[in-house]
């Protein structure tokens, strides 16, 4: 096939434009820029997940809640039951045993004192407040002298009890209602006992149990703790625990029964590694809560 020449391949000349003659304009949508803005839209559209369809709502009509997954439901508590009376009766047996002579470890010689010493045992111990009550029956003998007492000195007194801002508050505050309504002297029951100012039901029944011989179930931390780990009640409110041990237990053993369970919990079944190997009760126990011990 014969080569073009030079001149044979320029590409002809171009039409000479007249005057006055616009170029045609380029149809909408078919430039190499709107080509590319349109295949980019195509892409993207592409790429976007497709919206659901709303269903139609009448107007007026509420729309349809969205229904909830139901949460499965916890399983029931079982019904707490009470402890046989035979095995009751067994721990008490046993407890009346190991701890004869059980009773307050707060020394005292009239109610007024157990009460005012009773006050002070609040998060402290019984040593501490036996270390402190000597002077300060000396100092304040009575009720009205309690009442009397110079604020700043009677903190003082108390200081190492802890909290003594507020315990000699209640102190003098009891002893100002002692007078009033009862004429100085300790009243003989729970009603009266509660509505002194920092008495609670703990309170008055150490009063009134280790006082006047009046039964009453003392709930303490050690108290509320055993009566649990024996399987006695499940309960955790000092309160609910009180009420609970009532009906299992014999009217004329509540008091007693609170200084027992005071003296094995700090000998023996201590909180967190009971002494499980020289308990008395390890027949009778069914060791609730109880992960390790000794």
């Amino acid at each position: 096939m014969p080569r073009k020449s030079p001149r044979a391949r320029r590409k002809p000349d171009p039409e000479p434009k007249l005057p006055g003659k616009r170029r045609a304009r380029a149809t909408p949508g078919r430039t190499r820029a709107a080509a590319r803005g349109k295949s980019a839209r195509a892409a993207s559209a592409a790429k976007r997940p497709r919206a659901i369809a709303k269903r139609h709502t009448p107007r007026g009509a509420r729309p349809a809640r969205a229904t909830k997954a139901k949460r499965p439901a916890a399983p029931r508590r079982a019904k707490f039951a009470p402890p046989e009376p035979g095995r009751v009766t067994a721990v008490l047996d046993l407890l009346d045993r190991g701890y004869p002579d059980a009773r307050t470890a707060l020394n005292h010689e009239n109610p007024l004192q157990l009460l005012i010493a009773t006050i002070l045992s609040a998060q402290c111990t019984d040593e501490r407040v036996n270390m402190v009550t000597p002077a300060l029956f000396a100092r304040y003998p009575d009720a009205a002298a309690f009442a009397g007492a110079d604020r700043a000195e009677l903190e003082e007194m108390v200081r190492s009890t802890g909290f003594y801002r507020n315990k000699a508050k209640s102190i003098q505050s009891c002893c100002v209602e002692l007078i009033l309504k009862h004429g100085g002297e300790v009243p003989r029951t729970l009603d009266e006992l509660v509505a002194l100012a920092g008495v609670g039901r703990k309170t008055a029944n150490v009063v009134l149990g280790s006082a006047f011989g009046i039964p009453g179930i003392v709930v303490d931390t050690h108290v509320g703790r055993l009566s649990k780990r024996l399987g006695l009640t499940r309960e955790t409110d000092p309160v609910k625990v009180e009420f609970a041990l009532m009906p299992i237990l014999p009217r004329e053993r509540w008091s007693v029964f609170s200084h027992w369970l005071i003296l094995h919990g700090r000998k023996v079944c201590v909180a967190r590694k009971p002494r499980c190997s020289a308990c008395a009760l390890a027949s009778h126990c069914p060791r609730i809560g109880v992960t390790a011990s000794q």
